[in-house]
């Protein structure tokens, strides 16, 4: 990138030599048009800085996307390959070792946690795909929306920690029309991330309610929270902080791209709030949602 960016500077020095050279010409030979002369030069040089200031964005965009598709490349690799070692594990233990059935039990649960990982990381690539795709549309139907909160959370939990670490409060019995593979893949992805971001065995809280003839759905973490500048850049695809060599947190940058995705062809909307003292809190609305 630097030498691309030296050689971009330095084809742009010469261009202006050139062009402040021949004009320097024209003048000397043509006293007489020097007003037209320079006039024109200078429109012609505006519009040559515009174009190559508009080409050095262009070209900084298309790094910043490639670096982007490496780091979800690697990031997805990692999430590959992390579960199925782990299974690969707890299989080999089972048979190769003379274990009592409890212990096997054990082993197996753990299995199917790393199995629903996997599972949720093929989804979420699914439904990209899909999204990516403006022909596509999403099929609606009526489900229960507490119901399917409740059976998210209760997975989550499982996979999450030892004590009771997501809380909720879901009125009872909503119902909503839409997609409901997508809107499984946009609750998981919320309280995943809150799980995630927050502290080991930190309290997660979950709500659902109908206010004013909206469905209000919103997920509150304890985490270290988001900078205002990066609240609208977490929405975009492959963007996660840092670079997936130093970063601690497991994730692929999709998320949250298909959470706001998902929710814009439900004509619903998405918004991140600060959660004082620390951590951020998720809100979404499906306005009208029963109409």
């Amino acid at each position: 990138m630097k030498k691309a960016l030296f050689l971009f500077y330095f084809l742009i020095f010469y261009a202006i030599t050139q062009l402040l050279w021949w004009g320097y010409i024209l003048v000397k030979f043509e006293p007489d048009r020097k007003g037209m002369i320079i006039g024109e030069g200078l429109i012609f040089m505006l519009i040559f800085v515009w174009g190559a200031l508009k080409l050095k964005k262009q070209v900084k965009r298309e790094h910043e996307i490639n670096q982007q598709q490496q780091n979800f490349l690697l990031a997805i690799t990692h999430e590959l390959k992390s579960p199925l070692a782990s299974v690969k594990l707890y299989i080999q233990t089972i048979l190769k070792r003379d274990l009592d059935r409890e212990q096997q039990k054990v082993f197996l649960a753990n299995s199917l946690k790393d199995i629903e990982r996997l599972d949720d990381l093929v989804e979420n690539v699914l439904l990209t795909t899909k999204l990516e795709n403006r022909a596509y549309q999403l099929p609606k139907e009526a489900f229960n929306m507490t119901v399917l909160v409740e059976e998210i959370i209760d997975r989550l939990q499982k996979n999450a920690c030892k004590s009771q670490i997501i809380k909720y409060d879901l009125e009872p019995n909503i119902e909503l029309k839409a997609d409901k593979f997508a809107i499984t893949n946009v609750i998981t992805n919320l309280v995943e991330n809150a799980v995630k971001y927050s502290p080991p065995c930190a309290t997660v809280f979950v709500k659902l309610q109908q206010q004013a003839g909206n469905l209000l759905f919103s997920v509150t973490d304890h985490g270290e929270g988001i900078p205002d500048e990066e609240k609208k850049l977490i929405f975009n695809k492959f963007y996660r902080v840092g670079s997936e060599a130093t970063r601690k947190t497991k994730g692929t940058g999709l998320g949250l791209y298909i959470v706001k995705t998902v929710l814009q062809k439900h004509n619903a909307t998405i918004r991140v709030k600060n959660n004082n003292p620390t951590g951020s809190i998720f809100e979404v609305i499906f306005e009208n949602y029963a109409n």
